[in-house]
């Protein structure tokens, strides 16, 4: 049995004998596989482990004629997560890991060559009416995408747009309030300072602080269920619901291609190179009776686009993914819980950067058997590219979570 094997059969073992002897309540599917608060009320712990499997199957296009299509089997999320409080019910705290490889991938010497087992290890404290403050390893307050948890996604996996600009996770402290501004009107506001990055970076930090802010709007009150942070209106708002988001985020001597995503930027003698690099995000989600509607626009840029070596002239070859994307889709939702979704995605590169503008579209349909918890989900894309392959992409899948 190996370190990992061993590892879940213990956490495995702990969970169950915990759950044995405290008062086990709320066991609803959907609501978490245990959830159990302690006799005298001093700490409570939920567990919900998440699967979600998936065919995928590509096409690509020269023109002409389609290739022989390229066939995959994943299991492409396989995650435990762990919530609840502390002490008191303001203090409250977050665990979840992954397991499915891309998951775990991505070792380096920067992680110590250790597979990345954490996605979120945070603790969230509100210490003063509205305030929250947030320290750990989590997602930092980025686009509206991104933020909402892949369980509660309408298609089968988040956009283009998402892919090529998104802020991810990050290790650092967040603040969080909202506010009421009179009538049905909401703020909230959101500030974080990170290591800038990524998660589970042990040898750091290398470059300077990421600082993120964002700020939303809601003019016609709460969702219902957070309906805000969750795709497609399954509650079927009986009103008209609307979130406006705007997150700036700057990274201060950024040595990854995509602010703390994508790849070190490494020079010939074993450096790094630094820029600033500057990430815009506009976006939105409207719902109704069953309609929704999100809208997102992204905007990267960089000092320096093009990485230069120690003598700063050299190009290294390495590039800054500067540029901008829209994404646009569109749902409604059926009496049956069968979910049709439209989907349109735009990236524009910038000339230095030599990566690819890309197009694509996406038909998408999902029937929601326990909401997002027991749902079946099928899409089609079709992509366009500047300088590459235009191609087809049918997958489908189910999500399974507790």
């Amino acid at each position: 049995m190996n370190k990992t094997s061993k590892l879940f059969f213990l956490l495995c073992v702990c969970i169950i004998s915990i759950a044995k002897s405290q008062e086990i309540s709320d066991t609803k599917f959907g609501k978490g596989m245990i959830n159990f608060i302690a006799k005298d009320s001093s700490f409570s712990v939920k567990f919900a482990p998440r699967i979600q499997s998936r065919y995928q199957s590509q096409w690509d296009y020269d023109g002409e004629e389609y290739d022989t299509p390229e066939l995959n089997f994943l299991i492409r999320r396989a995650r435990l997560k762990f919530d609840g409080f502390a002490f008191t019910p303001k203090l409250k705290y977050k665990i979840e890991l992954g397991l499915s490889n891309r998951d775990i991938s991505g070792a380096s010497v920067f992680n110590r060559n250790t597979p990345r087992y954490i996605l979120d290890a945070v603790v969230m404290w509100n210490f003063h009416k509205n305030f929250e403050l947030w320290a750990g390893q989590t997602k930092l307050p980025g686009n509206i995408e991104r933020v909402v948890s892949s369980a509660n996604l309408q298609l089968i996996d988040r956009s283009l747009l998402n892919s090529k600009f998104n802020i991810d996770r990050d290790m650092g402290i967040q603040i969080r309030h909202k506010t009421k501004l009179g009538g049905n009107w909401i703020s909230r506001e959101k500030f974080s300072i990170s290591q800038g990055e990524g998660r589970n970076i042990t040898e750091g930090n290398i470059g300077g602080l990421q600082y993120t802010s964002r700020l939303e709007l809601l003019p016609f009150g709460e969702f219902s269920s957070k309906g805000d942070y969750s795709q497609g209106d399954l509650k079927r708002e009986k009103s008209i619901k609307a979130m406006f988001g705007f997150t700036y985020d700057i990274n201060n001597n950024a040595v990854k291609s995509r602010s703390n995503m994508g790849s070190y930027m490494t020079q010939s003698n074993g450096g790094l190179f630094e820029t600033d690099i500057t990430t815009v995000f506009l976006d939105g989600v409207i719902k109704y009776n069953g309609f929704a509607l999100t809208g997102e626009y992204a905007n990267r840029n960089a000092d320096i686009i093009e990485a230069l070596e120690a003598d700063g002239r050299t190009k290294t070859g390495a590039v800054v993914g500067a540029g901008s994307a829209v994404n646009f889709q569109g749902s409604y939702l059926f009496k049956n819980n069968i979910e049709m979704t439209l989907r349109y995605t735009n990236i524009d590169f910038k000339e230095l950067t030599r990566l690819s503008d890309l197009k694509q579209i996406t038909y998408g349909i999902s029937k929601y058997v326990v909401g997002h918890s027991l749902k079946i989900q099928a899409d089609l894309s079709f992509s366009q590219s500047n300088s590459m392959r235009d191609y087809v992409l049918f997958r489908t899948g189910f999500d399974l979570h507790f």
